[in-house]
């Protein structure tokens, strides 16, 4: 009863604080809902309130002992977990209303995933001052790609409304296109950045592990893959000034390649397959 306790109360502060956001902005007047902040004092307490709860389930979920946790369902959590810590920051500096209607949903089901797929996979070398380090940085890329995912796509929903000249009150408070398209860039670099450190790390700690510095397994295909992908973006949004429906969906292919390296193989391990290990 803990537990299921633990996830319930952030998923429903996640769904208290979307119902905030709809009363205000929604339902208001279009004028009110144009001039109103990005988020408003009593929004963002109650999404940060939010966060420490997720985040303290979050951590009895991966260290329910002396052992470390893992599987997809927590995965899975502790990445959208760290996306919307990245969302709470970015809104002191940028206005992003339009993403509230997808990182509160997000921010549930992310709550409510490891009850439902607990799992049993036990990291080894948990204890290992590299690992950890590996481990950190590998998250913090995944969030940040995760973070860009919704933005892309919410970047997808603003241009198809523009061009059919139908922009709904929810995006009404967006910041122009071409200011949201640097935003998805400059969170695809700093991303990109973490995975390649990711990466390098990797090789490192298993040949320190297995005495071998490439282990080549669908995580290790999916990841560089996904390294590919977004570097072939950055570049060629330098060389060639790519933007557009091109770089959303450059940065939604190497997403998918990226939740395949980790949590889509945790995912076919413990769901389809049914096993812990």
């Amino acid at each position: 009863m803990r537990t299921i306790l633990l996830h319930l109360f952030p998923a429903s502060l996640y769904a208290g604080v979307g119902l905030l956001f709809w009363r205000s902005c929604m339902r208001g007047n279009a004028g009110l809902a144009t001039r109103r902040e990005c988020m408003t004092a009593r929004e963002r307490v109650a999404l940060l309130i939010a966060l420490l709860a997720h985040g303290l389930a979050l951590h009895v979920a991966i260290f329910p002992g002396t052992e470390m946790r893992f599987g997809f369902g927590v995965a899975l959590s502790l990445m959208v977990w760290l996306a919307i810590c990245f969302y709470w920051v970015e809104t002191l500096y940028t206005r992003l209303d339009g993403l509230h209607a997808v990182v509160m949903p997000a921010g549930i089901v992310a709550s409510l995933v490891p009850l439902v797929f607990p799992g049993e996979h036990v990291l080894a070398n948990a204890g290992s001052p590299a690992f950890r380090a590996h481990f950190v940085v590998a998250m913090l890329a995944y969030s940040l790609f995760t973070l860009a995912a919704l933005h892309a796509m919410l970047m997808a929903v603003a241009a198809r409304q523009l061009h059919n000249a139908r922009f709904s009150r929810l995006l009404s408070g967006l910041p122009p296109l071409l200011t949201m398209e640097a935003l998805l860039f400059r969170l695809i670099s700093i991303a990109f950045v973490l995975l390649t450190l990711t990466l390098a790390s990797g090789l490192l700690f298993s040949e320190t592990l297995f005495g071998q510095a490439l282990r080549v397994d669908h995580k290790t295909i999916f990841a560089f893959i996904s390294w590919l992908l977004f570097g072939g973006l950055l570049v060629g949004r330098r060389l060639w000034g790519w933007r557009g429906r091109l770089a959303l969906r450059w940065t939604l292919a190497g997403f998918i390649a990226l939740m395949l390296a980790y949590v889509g193989s945790r995912f076919v391990i413990e769901i389809v397959l049914e096993r812990a290990g």
